[in-house]
């Protein structure tokens, strides 16, 4: 994938014909017999990501908080062959979580991989973000991370140890953490949390056979980028490749990291950034005049 450039139109992701017909480099039956969760499936990335462990012969679970662009997608799916399942969930919500992944297991009699997908956001600056927004934030990005995997964790753990030839994988889809900026403080702390909640429990369930890892997500063309300004689009191919990712690139990174191929993989931060991590900037709300010119004229 070429991916984006600045100026295609960076609120649009794939449809789901062409996220069946991309080429990918996994082969189609990587996870035949093995169930796949997705949170915030009918999104961007998350409907990529269900399509593609579908098209490797995965069942597929998906949640959203709307019945309908979820029913939507499940019934593409299955005319494909799919088993699916779609379910409504808020996952800020710990009992409609477990309600979740109990008629995940319920209906495939397994669960092998979590991609906890489901977040929201939106540009303010930090001294006009209300409590409301501070916690719809928080719960959604980091709270509902933990939820998922910690009621998928005391199932895994009741079902004892897998097949050696089996995996039981976490894979949580975050942002860069580790530098300041400006304009979405909530999601910063959030964020961070969930890549540092991500670390920990790589260490402390590595015992029940499941690996823990995370992946940065740079800015990547879909209609999600629609919750920021107009102001934020000048950063959007702020990184050395000079482009937008594409939502095919998160959905392969989810692949991997859950795949064979990444079964020596855990506590991990894939960073899909274009390497925006190294170099770059990205102001939600514009580049504020203060940072503008030099510091020493």
């Amino acid at each position: 994938m070429s991916g984006a450039t600045v100026d295609d139109d960076p609120y649009r992701s794939h449809s789901f014909d062409e996220l069946w017909e991309l080429p990918t480099v996994y082969g189609p039956d990587v996870f035949a017999g093995r169930a796949v969760l997705v949170t915030g499936g009918a999104g961007g990335i998350g409907s990529a990501t269900a399509v593609l462990f579908a098209r490797l012969g995965a069942s597929v679970a998906i949640c959203g908080r709307s019945s309908e662009p979820i029913d939507e997608l499940a019934g593409r799916l299955a005319e494909r062959g799919v088993e699916v399942l779609a379910r409504p969930a808020n996952v800020r919500h710990p009992d409609e979580v477990s309600a979740l992944v109990d008629a995940t297991w319920d209906r495939f009699g397994r669960l092998d991989v979590i991609v906890n997908n489901a977040g929201g956001q939106f540009s303010a600056p930090a001294l006009d973000i209300s409590p409301k927004g501070w916690h719809a934030v928080v719960e959604t990005n980091l709270y509902g991370s933990w939820y998922v995997s910690q009621a998928a964790a005391r199932r895994w753990a009741d079902a004892g140890e897998p097949a050696d030839d089996e995996d039981r994988s976490i894979v949580n889809v975050s942002t860069i953490i580790g530098r300041g900026g400006a304009g979405i403080a909530h999601t910063a702390a959030a964020r961070g949390g969930q890549i540092n909640l991500t670390r920990y429990l790589a260490v402390e369930w590595a015992p029940l056979r499941i690996r823990n890892n995370a992946i940065a997500v740079g800015v990547v063309a879909s209609e999600g980028l629609r919750t920021y300004p107009d102001t934020a689009r000048a950063s959007f191919g702020h990184n050395p490749m000079r482009r937008l990712g594409d939502v095919w690139d998160i959905a392969q990174g989810a692949v991997y990291l859950s795949s064979p191929a990444g079964g020596f993989i855990t506590g991990t931060t894939l960073e899909l950034t274009g390497g925006e991590h190294v170099w770059g900037e990205y102001w939600p709300l514009g580049r504020p005049d203060f940072f503008e010119g030099r510091a020493y004229p």
